[in-house]
């Protein structure tokens, strides 16, 4: 039997790629098909997607699949990152290109936003932790500049929806995206058209909501023509990255706990019903939407950022290493001599960050860390331990005690870090796989086309198809004393 083929086309906020799966009934196969760069652009003080370049190269990605042995595609779904959007106007033409969430519309939007509607009965109806770059955070500061900022859109479609509009012409918001911005009701999966409009905001820009594996329709007829693909459905994965990496995590059963671990750790579970008590609106934690229905309950932390951003400091001094190297060296540093808070907002800017985390360890009485590996060690750790504070605070909420971590994502590509992981949570860790958006998205696909049956099977297929490492915990002893020191420091 030939090979099932689709094309997952997986947006991040620097790159975006196409990517062929091929599934031959058990496994599922990758292959890298076209790569690019997404470069936001500044005019005229605001900060921009360039979403006819970003469409531009995912035809190039779908006519790639025309001119080679992958012609036979039969499904291309989108990935993106959430909250953003863009809008259409009456005749269906783009009104301007969607504003990047990094812009500096919003800051300190959010007081604003309070005075139309109660920051408790916000987190209360829609459960979306409060960031100034949320949806209704945006569109509350588009109309505080300009009133009649809407008057000529006719609907909002989010950074994947309207790359599938450009696609097919058809005009539907999908779940796990629209979920992110707090314009969701999370008790019924639809708008929260209450809190929209007391915000000001119209609700008749708001369109139908389909939930992920919702076959969308056949390219456009001039889109066919210039990609020589024309019998290919578009589906609706789970649009936003984060719902489709979930998708790939290779649970068994219910009770897990999952870190999509990047630039960004996203660390949560699995849940059919939100969560919105004061102490979760307290410690941040957000109620997301998924496949099947489901709430991916969960909190943003740093993550990787902070390796990231040190070795290109590093770099701007004249040292190069590799990720790699910088792992030896970290392990061949002593062990919890320096912590820091990995969400102190003194590390969210770009620059000099190995010296900040050197002045926040003087600031706070500790060692403070003399070289490369020294301030690795200390990030690595860091992270493992605020780990250890989310999923003990999830445990508590929940009433229950996960018995185990899965790590998907190009952070399994840290060993380290997996392995601080289990001993400071004191459970085993499932470390895989690394392109977990990517074969998330192509699961949906699958499961829309009755190739696979729901999420069970899907994560069945990832444990069959790709490596996951196990990491045990211990060292427990020397963790909870580090812990007890961590905790001071948030």
């Amino acid at each position: 039997m030939a090979d099932y083929k689709m094309l997952a086309i997986d947006l991040g906020a620097s790159s975006g790629r196409g990517i062929v799966g091929k599934f031959d009934g058990k496994k599922l196969s990758l292959e890298e098909n076209h790569r690019f760069s997404n470069d936001p652009v500044t005019m005229a003080g605001t900060f921009y997607w360039d979403i006819m370049r970003i469409f531009f190269e995912i035809e190039n990605s779908i006519r790639k699949c025309s001119l080679s042995e992958d012609k036979d595609i039969k499904s291309i779904g989108i990935d993106t990152w959430g909250v953003d959007f863009g809008f259409l106007d009456r005749q269906g033409r783009l009104l301007g290109n969607p504003v990047h969430y990094r812009d500096g519309r919003t800051v300190g939007i959010q007081d604003y936003a309070f005075t139309k509607v109660d920051r408790k009965r916000l987190y209360g109806e829609t459960g979306i932790a409060f960031m100034d770059f949320n949806s209704i955070f945006q569109l509350a500061a588009l109309l505080k500049e300009d009133a009649h900022a809407l008057d000529r859109a006719d609907k909002l479609l989010f950074i994947p929806d309207l790359l599938n509009y450009f696609l097919t012409g058809k005009a539907v918001t999908e779940y796990s995206v629209a979920s992110t911005g707090g314009l969701l009701d999370v008790k019924t999966r639809g708008w929260a058209m209450d809190i929209i409009r007391d915000m000001g905001i119209p609700t008749g820009i708001f369109t139908e909501i389909a939930q992920p594996g919702t076959v969308l329709g056949k390219l456009l007829p001039d889109i066919a023509e210039h990609t020589g693909i024309s019998e290919a459905n578009v589906v609706h994965v789970a649009a936003h990255d984060t719902a489709s990496a979930v998708v790939s995590v290779p649970a068994e059963g219910d009770e897990f706990i999952y870190i999509s671990s990047g630039t960004w750790s996203l660390m949560g579970t699995e849940l059919n019903d939100a969560i919105t008590t004061e102490e979760a609106c307290k410690c941040g934690f957000t109620n997301e939407g998924g496949a099947e229905g489901k709430i991916r309950f969960l909190r943003n932390i740093m993550g990787l950022w902070l390796e990231q951003e040190s070795k290109r400091q590093w770099a701007r001094e004249g040292k190069q290493f590799t990720y790699d190297q910088l792992s030896d060296m970290a392990m061949a540093s002593k062990p919890l001599q320096s912590l820091i808070n990995p969400d102190d907002p003194s590390f969210m800017a770009p620059g000099n960050l190995p010296r900040r985390i050197k002045e926040f360890c003087e600031k706070t009485g500790q060692h403070v860390p003399e070289n490369e590996g020294e301030v690795v060690r200390c990030i690595f750790e860091s992270l493992a331990l605020k780990y250890r504070w989310t999923v003990e605070n999830m445990d508590a909420m929940m009433g229950r005690r996960t018995p185990f971590i899965n790590i998907v994502g190009g952070g399994t590509k840290e060993p380290p870090l997996c392995r601080f992981t289990a001993e400071a949570c004191g459970r085993p860790v499932y470390a895989g796989p690394t392109e977990a958006t990517a074969i998330g998205n192509l699961a949906v696909q699958l499961m829309a086309a009755g190739e696979i049956n729901g999420l069970a099977e899907a994560r069945q297929v990832v444990r069959d198809s790709f490596d996951i490492k196990r990491y045990d915990p211990a060292n427990t002893e020397m963790w909870d004393e580090g812990y007890e020191r961590f905790v001071k420091l948030i």
